[in-house]
């Protein structure tokens, strides 16, 4: 087994762009005839608020289970050096993307409720990942990425992955219990992050050390939502 290996098909994706298209696979070319999102462009020219549709991800790239996690390990110095987006696609379908034609994830989660959204900040700002359609949505200029931790490296990677929950999503549970239950889904995904990781030649490190309510407003983040986690991921120097 390799992670970032997939038996299905690399050129296949999941569009949601209508109900009656939701969950069902589309091939690239379908997608671009949308005009749901651009082609694939570098992320690191100035403000596009349109949505990028990411390559295709290098399914059949990656490396041994076996050996990723022998290399998987939490990274506290970056470089500046950002990432290809051939790279950002890689690791965010790895990270949370869609492996079978329901459309669920390569993570589990809880009670099959979907309550966490991924962002990415780059230097040019934040986007959403959008995983049925493997795109990102644009969300806000400018960048965050200082924001998204206290530590001191924070800010000086190439990307930081914010791991926003949906309390609305939860209403069944008390409120002190949402965190609890958000913060396994958000830890599901820094895990794989971890490996996809390792597997890129990346570092990472997993960061609770944060201001969520300043990033919740930072991002604008509807009241019922809110911060968990914060992951970087660069490369070392």
């Amino acid at each position: 087994m390799s992670i970032l290996h997939n038996t299905r098909p690399p050129k296949t994706r999941y569009s949601p762009t209508s109900s009656a298209h939701a969950g069902t696979a589309q091939p690239d070319h379908a997608l671009a005839a949308s005009g749901a999102a651009t082609a694939a462009r570098s992320l690191a020219g100035p403000w596009d608020a349109s949505p990028v549709l990411l390559p295709a991800p290098r399914n059949e790239s990656g490396m041994p289970l076996m050996e990723a996690l022998r290399l998987r390990h939490s990274t506290r110095e970056y470089s500046a050096r950002e990432l290809p987006v051939q790279t950002l696609s890689d690791l965010l379908w790895g990270a949370f993307g869609v492996n079978r034609p329901s459309a669920d994830r390569t993570v589990p989660y809880w009670r099959h409720v979907m309550v966490i959204d991924l962002y990415v900040a780059l230097a040019q700002g934040t986007w959403r990942y959008e995983a049925e359609g493997h795109q990102l949505i644009a969300h806000k200029p400018g960048d965050l990425r200082a924001r998204t931790g206290t530590q001191d490296f924070v800010g000086k990677a190439g990307l930081d992955l914010i791991y926003v929950a949906h309390g609305e999503r939860m209403s069944e549970l008390p409120v002190e219990q949402r965190r609890l239950y958000a913060s396994v889904d958000a830890a599901f995904i820094g895990q794989n992050v971890y490996l996809c990781c390792a597997a890129l030649g990346l570092g990472t490190v997993f960061r609770g050390a944060l201001d969520t309510a300043d990033l919740a407003h930072a991002l604008e983040l509807p009241k019922d939502q809110f911060v968990t986690f914060a992951q970087t991921v660069g490369y070392q120097p």
